[in-house]
Parts: structure tokens; C-alpha cells; sequence
């Protein structure tokens, strides 16, 4: 994953504020178009329950951003064409396949840097399993959304957010290179870790994500 960026993550927020229609959930598919954006997305890939709605809008705003792909996986041919009229004329910014989401996520679309899953799917747990070893080498976020009252998620290593009908988020660090190309064994072992915090404001009731990033490093000394 590339180095975060509030500016695309900033562009993307609004213009999916621009595309998706208020509903029930008004604030979730502006965080994911963020976070995709933020991360620089190249390869984005949701895997729908059923027909594809204003979340799946929400990869769309982040690619304008980042210049990347969305790849839509739906389970049957039936609902390609229901889909694509939900989403109106953004639909032709979309790759739409059909097949099982976790045979593909592990085999075609394997490298995907960002992962959104409905958990409303009967397989939701076995989907996210695929988007951790797809995202594993090159690193990668992974975000469930419908998750609330999903049952546990600690196998998974992910945060819950409670946004709209819960979001669950994880993120997958790429293997570190050992080695600098110089024949010194250099091996670069720091991590970040991070954390997010949800606040709410008192007078208004809007939800504010936050995310904490702290880094781990350990020195190398040379011989």
C-alpha cells in the first residue's frame, strides 16, 4: 500500500457525498470512498450479497481519485442487470463478474489492495479469510460492511466501527524485504500500528472516525 493521502482521501469523501443517495446510512459509503482514496487504491474489489449499491459507488469516487480498478463479484447473472440500473450511469465504471468471491479474490484478483465485503452474505467469513491471503503480499485494507450483530470477529484481527450498520476494518501489512541490494542483511523491522477512535458530538450526534498511527521501529546496527 502506498503512503496515505488526505487530499484524495478529501476529494473522494465528497464526490461520493455527490453520487450516493441519502438513506439509512448516510455516512458509510463517504468513509469507505475515503479510505480506499486515502490508501491509494489501485485494485478494488467488492464482493456483494446481492444487488450492488451506494458502497459499491463509494470504490467509484475513490478511483477517480487514484486512477485504479473496481471489480464488482456477484454470485448469479440475474442481478448484473438490477445492479447496474441501481447504480445509473456510474455502472460503466465498474468490472462486473460473476463467480464465487473467494475462489476469486484468491486467484484472480489476487494482489487486491482493498477488499469490501457485505456481511450480509452466508459465506461473509470465509470471503474475508480469501481477502487477507489476496492482500497479504503487497499489503492491503479489508473492510466488511452490514457487520453488526455478525457474531466474533477476534480470529480476524479487525476494529468495529459503528457506522451505519457496522463496519469492520483490518489491514494487512506487506512481508518486509530483506535486504538492501547492497549484500548487508539490512532488514527493515518497523511496523505501525494503529487504532481508530470513534467520538460523537454531543450537540449535532455526528460520528467522527478517527485513526491513530503509532510506529514501532528497531534500530539496526551495522558491524
Amino acid at each position: 500500500m502506498a503512503c496515505w493521502s488526505s487530499e484524495n482521501a478529501t476529494r473522494a469523501y465528497l464526490q461520493a457525498l455527490k453520487m450516493g443517495k441519502r438513506g439509512k446510512e448516510p455516512d458509510v459509503a463517504e468513509f469507505i470512498s475515503a479510505l480506499a482514496a486515502g490508501n491509494n487504491a489501485q485494485l478494488m474489489v467488492v464482493a456483494c450479497s446481492s444487488v450492488a449499491v451506494s458502497t459499491t459507488l463509494a470504490l467509484v469516487a475513490a478511483a477517480h481519485q487514484t486512477g485504479g480498478r473496481v471489480v464488482c463479484i456477484l454470485h448469479g447473472l440475474d442481478i448484473i442487470h438490477s445492479s447496474k440500473n441501481a447504480l445509473g450511469p456510474y455502472a460503466n465504471s465498474i468490472e462486473f463478474v460473476v463467480g464465487d468471491a473467494q475462489n476469486l479474490l484468491v486467484n484472480e484478483y489476487r494482489g487486491a489492495d482493498f477488499v469490501l465485503i457485505d456481511c450480509n452474505s452466508d459465506v461473509h467469513k470465509g470471503i474475508f479469510r480469501a481477502a487477507q491471503e489476496s492482500t497479504k503480499h503487497g499489503g492491503g485494507v479489508i473492510v466488511g460492511y452490514n457487520a453488526l450483530h455478525k457474531g466474533s470477529w477476534s480470529e480476524f484481527n479487525t476494529q468495529f466501527l459503528p457506522i451505519g450498520n457496522g463496519l469492520l476494518v483490518t489491514k494487512t501489512t506487506a512481508f518486509p524485504k530483506v535486504g538492501n541490494g547492497n549484500g548487508d542483511g539490512e532488514v527493515n523491522k518497523g511496523r505501525k500500528r494503529s487504532r481508530w477512535v470513534v467520538t460523537v458530538d454531543k450537540c449535532t450526534g455526528e460520528e467522527h472516525v478517527f485513526r491513530i498511527t503509532s510506529s514501532h521501529h528497531q534500530r539496526v546496527i551495522r558491524g
